[in-house]
């Protein structure tokens, strides 16, 4: 089962490729006109609650797949601090290097242990790293790398690298 954190772009895109991939997938999203049936219509189940209220109600698993693509700092960081402590079988957190690191730091602060970021279920940058810019080629580097760590691939350690200018050119392609 994936556990898809965020309903937006990159969430819809993920949502396709891992429904081929074989994956059932559960949605977790605080905006209801996000979190749906119709944008999600294969999905298990949909949440569309505030993030605390969601994860009180998620029981994943050591065959569970994790990805946090939220819409905002504040939401990845809840997210993953409740991630972390789940026997999950892989933690996925999208974002920059830079953001990955500083979400960690301020997890620490708040009195997160330092080993639970170097928990190697824990991947941030989420994906492989194949160049990608869309949201569609995101989601593929993602599932990529699910698939990977599902058949025991070496290819799960080449996790995906954002750079800012890759980050501008995928906003641009939005726009």
């Amino acid at each position: 089962t994936l556990y898809l954190f965020g309903a937006g772009h990159v969430s819809v895109n993920v949502y396709k490729v891992a429904r081929m991939a074989g994956f059932d997938v559960v949605v977790v999203d605080d905006r209801e006109r996000y979190a749906n049936r119709e944008r999600f219509p294969e999905a298990r189940d949909i949440y569309a609650d505030d993030f605390e209220q969601s994860l009180a109600q998620l029981s994943p698993n050591e065959n569970s797949y994790l990805v946090i693509v939220t819409r905002g700092h504040r939401d990845d960081m809840r997210v993953l601090k409740w991630a972390v402590e789940t026997p999950a079988r892989y933690i996925g957190m999208i974002g920059s290097r830079r953001k990955v690191l500083t979400t960690y730091k301020e997890l620490e602060r708040l009195g997160a242990p330092h080993e639970k970021f170097e928990d190697p279920r824990l991947h941030a940058p989420v994906g492989l790293d194949l160049g990608a810019l869309t949201p569609e080629e995101i989601a593929v580097a993602i599932v990529a790398e699910m698939i990977a760590v599902r058949r025991h691939s070496p290819a799960a350690l080449a996790q995906m690298s954002y750079s800012q200018e890759a980050a501008r050119r995928a906003a641009d392609a939005l726009s």
